[in-house]
């Protein structure tokens, strides 16, 4: 498709508008005052301001058949861009819904965070009943969506009522796993192929835990909850684990640590000398993810473990001692079918794991799937969701975070679902971006929150394990940022 713009403004919010539609499609985009000329499948926007008012038009062509939309905003608008930016996303919504038959139930929200859209609203005092009302007129949201995102944000404010602006969540990535899935684009690497890059990985760990540490201390910042993520933390030796954790008990105060999660991930890393070392060195939260319980679907997406490893990993964790599980599912899975994921479903609640966080398959421009002639992208996702989401409302847990992504499925989204008072924190925290998230290691993503002045920053580590530990000195000195941000803060 060719997307035609007569000026380039919202050029990436119309764009992300007909992606919901056409996600798998790569488009042309040109800029141009008309469609004329231009054959095959289009989207034409223009805006055009005449006088006191500005005239909007869309014109969208799919396989031969046209729709089109058009009105007019007033140029003395109090909220002209933006109402002309919504404007134009809901025609090019209400266009290309008509020519596909496609409602997404979203609405033109195609951000990663929809509860913000409510919290948002309601912080400038609107109603619940305004807020709705918004998001189903100006949105398009559907009734259904618009429940689940209140029934989040109910869960939340109590979850961040009392979050000062001197805490920091500490995220440590262990970018390594014992193989790649094929849905995979997060920064990983597969442990066979680096052992000779772990150990001075670790230390390198370390040395940046220890100096973080001592950064955080002078800025007076207080250490909230800890996260290991990755890859799979415990593809690695529990030796590097132990170290790792050590580290963090010596170069922080944990005192007032309120969660502290070990991503134990894959089922086929999962030891009971690892989990052992996790316990002791005071994590007390763990995941413990079969993304399916079909082996045949774990086969089709490379993950190299079945699924009673999964069941003795579970088993093992709750005789160490695990009180807090998080279980991971993933629904439209290639080769994966409604009934098949409902037994899925089923067989997850049995084990009565405290969190569940049921995710969409979204299909990544670096994934090996998003490469496979052989992926099949099946119209049942938004059945699979609404079955786990009847399930899980049924069984007592209620949904406390909730993200979305690029190319989902059927335009879902990924929720997490706790049993009341087992929420994670950490995961409230940067789904929400209200804390600062320090992050530590090859990956890592430091998002400096400033919730006073409304400020965010974003700090990056270096990506890959190897640039890492190559680049680890230079990598020191970009600690200065976060000293900056928080010095202007107090300033």
């Amino acid at each position: 498709m060719t997307l035609i713009f007569s000026t380039m403004d919202f050029k990436y919010e119309l764009e992300g508008v007909v992606k919901l539609f056409l996600p798998a499609q790569s488009f042309k985009i040109t800029v141009s005052p008309t469609e004329e000329g231009y054959e095959g499948d289009i989207c034409f926007v223009k805006r055009e301001p005449k006088g006191m008012m500005t005239y909007l038009y869309v014109l969208c062509r799919l396989g031969g058949k046209v729709a089109s939309e058009a009105g007019i905003v007033l140029n003395s608008s109090k909220d002209y861009r933006r109402e002309c930016e919504m404007t134009l996303a809901r025609y090019v919504y209400m266009c290309l819904s008509r020519l596909t038959g496609i409602t997404p139930e979203w609405g033109i929200i195609t951000g990663v965070r929809p509860v913000k859209q409510v919290n948002a609203m309601s912080a400038k005092g609107m109603t619940d009943d305004e807020i709705r009302k918004c998001l189903s007129e100006e949105f398009l949201c559907s009734t259904k969506k618009i429940n689940v995102a209140f029934a989040v944000a109910k869960v939340q404010e109590r979850i961040l009522r009392d979050l000062s602006n001197d805490s920091f969540s500490l995220y440590v990535s262990i970018p390594f796993c014992t193989s790649r899935c094929s849905y995979c684009s997060f920064v990983s690497q597969e442990v066979e192929h680096s052992l000779t890059l772990i150990p001075q990985y670790v230390s390198n760990l370390c040395s940046e835990i220890r100096h973080t540490g001592k950064l955080m201390k002078t800025l007076g910042k207080k250490l909230d909850t800890i996260y290991f993520g990755g890859g799979t933390p415990t593809a690695i030796e529990p030796a590097y684990l132990r170290a790792i954790m050590q580290t963090i008990e010596e170069s922080f105060d944990t005192s007032g640590v309120r969660e502290y999660t070990v991503e134990a991930g894959r089922a086929d890393t999962i030891t009971g000398q690892k989990l052992k070392t996790i316990k002791e060195c005071g994590a007390k939260r763990i995941s413990i993810n079969p993304q399916t319980l079909n082996d045949s679907v774990l086969s089709a997406i490379g993950r190299k473990h079945t699924v009673k490893q999964f069941y003795d990993a579970f088993s093992l964790a709750r005789e160490i001692g695990f009180d807090v599980i998080n279980t991971d599912l993933i629904a439209g899975l290639p080769t994966d079918t409604l009934e098949s994921f409902k037994q899925t479903i089923d067989g997850i609640l049995e084990l009565k794991p405290e969190n569940i966080t049921v995710h969409t398959l979204s299909i990544k421009r670096t994934s090996n799937l998003n490469h496979s002639e052989e992926r099949e992208l099946g119209d049942e996702t938004a059945q699979m969701i609404d079955y786990a989401s009847q399930r899980l409302v049924e069984e007592g847990y209620l949904p406390y975070y909730l993200y979305r992504q690029k190319n989902m499925l059927d335009n879902q989204e990924n929720i997490g679902w706790a049993k009341p008072g087992t929420e994670s924190l950490y995961n409230t925290f940067i789904m929400e971006e209200n804390q600062t998230i320090i992050a530590v290691g090859a990956g890592g993503s430091t998002k400096l929150v400033d919730n006073k002045w409304d400020r965010l920053k974003r700090v990056f580590n270096y990506k890959l394990p190897l640039e890492y530990n190559k680049n680890f000195d230079l990598m020191i000195t970009k600690k200065k940022e976060i000293e900056e941000f928080f010095t202007l803060e107090k300033e």
